[in-house]
């Protein structure tokens, strides 16, 4: 596309956003100069080619696979600890006891019958052919041996290997160095697959940065990037190689010249595309494969969509929204991906520096402005995006329905006004046109009259006659609109060419926006503005053209946001390699009859501590149910039938007290839901929280206990 999406509803250009991060011969704009890095580059490239060695296992999706070690998919089968000793130690007394009946000749003698078979007679006796010495050192040797097969009898019969497993290897294991030892053919940071397609100058170049400590992870990340877009024909060898000749691991910039963030607070590993989260807990709850790992997410879950319930408090900005935002914006600096992030003023999401586009809605100092049509030409298209952030959750919440009387009465009036100005109307001219202003009206009837638009001129008319009848949605249209149309938003969503709009058509290049939403007394406007902003997302991703660049809006607080519109484009977003991060209170925040859907249409569900019973039943509905074991234990009061019996029944009672039993253990398969709601509003520690996650291959994760501060 030849728009860079700055551009307004005239199509003249504002600051250019940046381009998809390459190799191209002429700069799409003049990078900037550098910011100096967070961290100073070591004197030598160790901690980077530790980093890039570390081993990388296959895992299951959301293990944080940096450094990781598998286990079992099956929790062994463990013998308590006091049962291990005390077997070891009955066995070595069993043991201990054969060996004196042995030597002490309780048992006879016929422990040496394999002996007289098998040493020969000339070695037997004082005056053998060994002497005195050598027949001492045969006999006492055989003895040694039947010690020796006692020793092995108890050790197997007492678990003796388990005990110095469990108990001493402990002790004395050394830690494992953290340098992963690479076969030079498989050595990431030799760059091979240069080599091989005959770039091997610049494979030596960009080695020879890493080992010296120029080359951080996301150039590595960047330059892969590039190297992709070789491989598939979308740039050339010779331009590639003579752009790493030139600039070594600075090669192939993001055109915002950055090479990093300005600070990180999560734990990424670009290679995987990971970022950490928190660590699973060891809990009976969790499958054991997953106990103790580290929990990532990447974009191959986030392309299912995301979704955290949790009230106030509960860390969904800190510890899910920033880490996630971190992330992506890494991946944009090595062009990887587009990410827009959505919140109230002041939510903590990161430093302004960390993105290249801030929207600061209803601050006039705020350098970029909002286009509140997406950047569209087709007045049906921007009818549809701007109805259903106007009254999106005005409509019914049913599946199936729509809004599409709404996305008619303005289309009725977006159409006729373009083609008499050239633009779309501003805020207050919609409002007027919406309240049925006669000045209005008429000067649009005069131009169309005299431009020859007899279709159009039909459109109006319509919308002439519907105004004022029962039914008519646009005096509501026209209270939504009065909501934008306030002093504090006086120099937004300007038409006129006058002010840097922003659109999400933008999303075709590897952008980082963060747009602040007006809160303190603009609510309302704030969930329009916001469910405009989705509708914009799902709406751009579906028609771009380098689908290659996952785009991923994140949406800090999205209460009002979800609507009907909402959900069906929320599923449509993994083929095009999508996805968006919604953040709420409560599910209360969502109309009922689209709870469902919504947990539905995302893969990934997070459901933090102090979440109420009536939330828990919602994501205990959507997760199901699983068999599991369960041990029925019944004591049985035993009768004794004859005086000796009852004797000692009554002498067991008055010594502990109670009554004979007799233990009964019934064990079962049964199908319990994997969290009910009860556990799910009660049993989540402060700083946890239970998700379940699905990857866009289809693999699923069942819900997990995460604890999100580790």
């Amino acid at each position: 596309m030849d728009s860079d999406g700055t551009q307004d509803a005239r199509g003249t250009h504002a600051s250019p956003v940046p381009r998809p991060a390459g190799p191209p011969e002429v700069p799409a704009m003049p990078p900037r100069p550098p910011r100096a890095p967070a961290t100073p580059p070591l004197p030598d490239g160790s901690a980077f080619l530790t980093w890039l060695r570390a081993p990388r296992p296959d895992a299951a999706p959301g293990v944080w696979r940096f450094g990781h070690r598998p286990r079992p998919a099956e929790e062994p089968e463990e013998i308590p600890t006091r049962q291990l000793l005390s077997g070891a130690l009955i066995a070595f007394l069993v043991g201990w006891l054969i060996w004196s009946l042995l030597q002490n000749g309780y048992v006879g003698t016929w422990w040496w019958v394999p002996f007289d078979l098998i040493v020969p007679d000339a070695w037997r006796g004082g005056d053998s052919d060994l002497g005195e010495t050598g027949t001492f050192i045969v006999y006492q040797g055989y003895e040694l041996l039947v010690a020796l097969g006692i020793m092995i009898g108890a050790a197997r019969l007492g678990r003796w290997g388990e005990v110095w497993r469990r108990f001493v290897t402990p002790r004395f294991r050394r830690p494992e160095p953290q340098e992963a030892r690479t076969a030079p053919g498989d050595d990431p940071a030799q760059w091979n697959e240069l080599r091989a397609a005959g770039a091997p100058d610049a494979a030596e170049r960009l080695a020879t940065e890493a080992r010296s400590g120029l080359m951080r992870d996301v150039d590595h990340a960047r330059i892969l990037r590039a190297w992709q877009g070789v491989r598939t024909g979308r740039h050339s060898l010779a331009t590639f190689s003579g752009a790493v000749l030139k600039d070594g691991a600075a090669a192939c910039l993001h055109p915002s010249g950055e090479r990093d963030l300005p600070a990180r607070l999560a734990r990424h590993d670009l290679v995987t595309g990971q970022v950490r989260l928190g660590t699973t807990v060891d809990d009976a709850r969790n499958p054991y494969a997953y106990r103790g790992t580290g929990l990532a997410l990447g974009p191959d879950l986030l392309g299912t969509s995301l979704v955290a319930v949790g009230p106030a408090g509960s860390g969904k900005t800190g510890t899910v929204v920033r880490p996630l935002a971190e992330s992506l914006c890494l991946h944009a600096l090595a062009g990887r991906a587009a990410v827009v992030v959505v919140g109230a003023a002041g939510a903590g999401l990161g430093p302004a520096d960390a993105y290249d586009v801030v929207v600061r809605i209803g601050n006039q100092e705020s350098e970029y402005d909002l286009d509140l049509y997406g950047g569209t030409t087709d007045p049906d298209e921007a009818a549809a995006v701007l109805a259903e952030a106007l009254v999106g959750d005005l409509a019914d919440p049913h599946p199936g329905s729509d809004s599409r009387r709404s996305t008619t009465v303005l289309a009725q009036l977006l159409g006729p006004f373009r083609a008499v100005h050239g633009r779309f109307p501003s805020v207050p001219e919609l409002r007027q046109l919406l309240d049925g202003a006669p000045g209005p009206f008429a000067a649009l009837r005069q131009g169309l009259q005299e431009a020859g638009q007899g279709s159009l001129l039909r459109e109006l008319d319509a919308r002439e006659r519907q105004m004022g009848q029962p039914g008519d949605v646009g005096g509501v249209l026209g209270d939504r609109v009065a909501l934008l149309d306030r002093p504090a938003f006086a120099g937004f969503f300007d038409t006129s060419g006058q002010s840097r709009p922003f659109t999400l058509k933008a999303l075709d290049h590897p952008v980082r926006v963060r747009i602040d939403l007006p809160q303190r007394g603009h609510a309302d406007a704030s969930k329009m503005l916001a469910r405009l902003v989705l509708a914009q997302f799902t709406a751009s991703v579906a028609v771009r053209e380098d689908r290659s660049l996952f785009a991923c809006l994140l949406l800090d607080d999205a209460t009002g946001v979800v609507t009907p519109e909402a959900v069906r484009g929320i599923q449509r977003l993994r083929s095009g390699n999508a996805g968006v991060v919604l953040t709420l209170r409560t599910l209360d925040d969502v109309a009922r009859p689209l709870r469902g859907p919504l947990l539905g249409a995302t893969g990934c569900r997070m459901a933090l501590s102090g979440l109420t019973p009536w939330d828990g039943q919602d994501f205990a509905e959507v997760w199901g149910k699983e068999w599991t074991e369960a041990r029925d234990v019944t004591d049985r009061q035993i009768i004794a039938e004859t005086p000796a019996g009852k004797a000692v029944h009554m002498l067991r009672r008055v010594i502990t007290g109670k009554a004979p039993t007799a233990r009964a253990v019934t064990v079962r398969q049964v199908e319990r839901e994997r969290w009910s709601a009860s556990e799910l509003a009660h049993a989540v520690p402060a700083g946890h929280a239970v998700l379940s996650l699905t990857d866009v291959k289809g693999e699923h994760a069942p819900p997990l206990l995460v604890d999100l501060r580790d």
